[in-house]
């Protein structure tokens, strides 16, 4: 074999390898969208009965809708507001479990908003939320679910409390201050730093105290007591 063509057949390797590692950092093809989505991606098949490319279809039309979206930073004042009221909404759910839990479906609207996803109806939201927070998601959309039935006294206590207590993670990840954000812009993606939030998160209970967007730890602590939060039945027995 010559010398031009060895060269030739390395040349093209090269290129194909920079072909694929490219692809993969662009998040091209079904296994990069699972990949991606995590528990996202297995809750769209089963919407889908099953159907794995209709699934990956929407998924990657969502990602061509919002994948581009880069949320804002919070100033200090909201940060330290949105805290507050999280911490209303815990404080708030010992007495009055139904009002705490629509406040949270609220609350978690208005600071998704505030970091630069849509605001103009629920579902779009949801779905710009879940190409950037896929693995919390899902609380947001079962706190908003639970609010409905309270309202309408189809939600026990033990319920509401799961809502809040799932949606608790969202709100914590739309809290995080991300490296880019005191630059004014940028976002770091969600699943890439799962590991370190979850072990800050068990610090938290460790310690059950702190402050800033993850304190509050003597009022979530009430959350994950259910003897504490069963005296408030809304549903006369029903689930």
């Amino acid at each position: 074999m010559s010398t031009g063509l060895i060269i030739t057949l390395i040349v093209a390797a090269v290129v194909v390898l920079a072909i694929a590692a490219f692809l993969a950092r662009r998040g091209g093809g079904p296994h990069s969208v699972k990949r991606r989505f995590g528990p996202e991606y297995e809750r769209t098949v089963a919407q889908h009965n099953g159907d794995a490319k209709a699934a990956e279809r929407e998924l990657s039309e969502r990602l061509r809708r919002h994948g581009e979206l880069r949320a804002k930073p919070l100033s200090p004042r909201e940060r330290e507001e949105y805290a507050a009221q999280w911490a209303a909404v815990q404080e708030r759910f010992v007495d009055a479990p139904v009002e705490a839990v629509v406040s949270a479906d609220r609350l978690l609207s208005r600071l998704a908003e505030a970091r630069g996803f849509p605001g103009d109806g629920y579902d779009e939201q949801v779905s710009a939320l879940s190409v950037h927070h896929p693995r919390r998601v899902q609380g947001y959309r079962e706190v908003h679910a639970v609010a409905v039935l309270a309202r309408e006294g189809q939600a026990d206590t033990e319920r509401l409390r799961e809502a809040l207590v799932h949606a608790r993670a969202l709100y914590e990840d739309l809290m995080e201050q991300s490296a880019h954000d005191s630059h004014g812009g940028g976002r770091r993606h969600e699943h890439d730093h799962e590991h370190s939030r979850d072990h800050d998160r068990d610090r938290e209970h460790a310690h059950a105290g702190g402050s800033g967007s993850r304190g509050h730890g003597r009022l979530s602590e009430r959350l994950y007591l259910p003897g504490a939060v069963r005296r408030h039945d809304t549903s006369g027995g029903r689930a």
